[in-house]
């Protein structure tokens, strides 16, 4: 697995280069075929704040994407959360994606550019203006599999193709701690 690391505000010396590799390689063995791994470290600047340190960590490969994101007081031990972190959300994956072999179920995935809507033009001054634009293939897959997808990103909801309908839905976390779904007409 690559293991591409990166910082902002603050220095990482080789020994902690070496760390991250090692500890963010053994990942690998949970589910084979994880290609890439960025790795980015941050420092918090804000006097206020005790864990000062940052790490992301995105893991892809096979169509998966695992993300987490930690704070602690130095990098080190930043890094060592992430990776006990990550070894969870993985061995989650490792599961579900063993009970879908014996269920004799397949996933399909793709990797076709997704069309993008086109822009919309700002009305009004006052108007919220779009600061980030991302792109990704929406994959058919069941809601329970994009409830899992949604967990192991860390996002709070998560855009699909319901494999049952071949219609979009968005599976998202609710206030109460449950999981909603919406599915287009």
């Amino acid at each position: 697995m690559q293991v591409n690391i990166s910082s902002r505000r603050t220095v990482v010396s080789d020994r902690l280069q070496d760390l991250t590799r090692s500890k963010i390689g053994r990942l690998e063995r949970y589910v084979p075929g994880l290609e890439r791994a960025d790795v980015h470290f941050c420092e918090e600047q804000n006097p206020r704040i005790a864990d000062k340190e940052i790490c992301e960590v995105t893991l892809e490969g096979q169509g998966h994407h695992v993300r987490t994101k930690v704070t602690a007081p130095d990098a080190y031990t930043a890094i060592d959360l992430a990776a006990e972190k990550l070894e969870h959300q993985l061995h989650k994956l490792k599961t579900k994606m063993h009970r879908h072999e014996n269920s004799g179920e397949m996933s399909i995935r793709t990797d076709e550019p997704v069309p993008t809507a086109a822009p919309v033009s700002d009305v009004e001054e006052n108007v919220s203006k779009i600061v980030k634009k991302k792109q990704f293939a929406i994959e058919p897959m069941t809601a329970e599999d994009a409830v899992l997808q949604m967990e192991l990103l860390g996002h709070d909801f998560f855009l699909f193709t319901n494999a049952e309908t071949g219609r979009s839905a968005v599976v998202y976390l609710r206030d109460d701690g449950d999981v909603g779904q919406i599915d287009a007409a």
